[in-house]
């Protein structure tokens, strides 16, 4: 019966584990998501937001010039110059 009455008294090492080292780990972990989760907002969402690119102090996004001929008038004309050329 001593044996067993003894076994129920935690140690050290559980007094240890159960105050100081699983609040820590907690603590790691939801730090760990929240930092994850920024990341992914960040590189998904934000940098693309014009706003948050000038807050934070990031180069402009340059502004790329159109071309005179795009594809698609490109498509188009040579759908055009076929159609005449079968005088439809």
């Amino acid at each position: 019966m001593e044996s067993l009455s003894s076994s129920l008294v935690p140690s050290y090492w559980d007094y240890l584990v159960l105050y100081f080292l699983r609040p820590i780990l907690a603590v790691a972990f939801a730090v760990s998501l929240l930092l994850l989760g920024w990341f992914l907002a960040w590189k998904l969402v934000l940098v693309h937001v014009p706003l948050v690119r000038e807050v934070c102090g990031l180069n402009k996004k340059p502004k790329r010039v159109k071309p005179p001929t795009r594809r698609l008038s490109r498509i188009y004309k040579s759908m055009d110059s076929r159609n005449s050329a079968f005088g439809w």
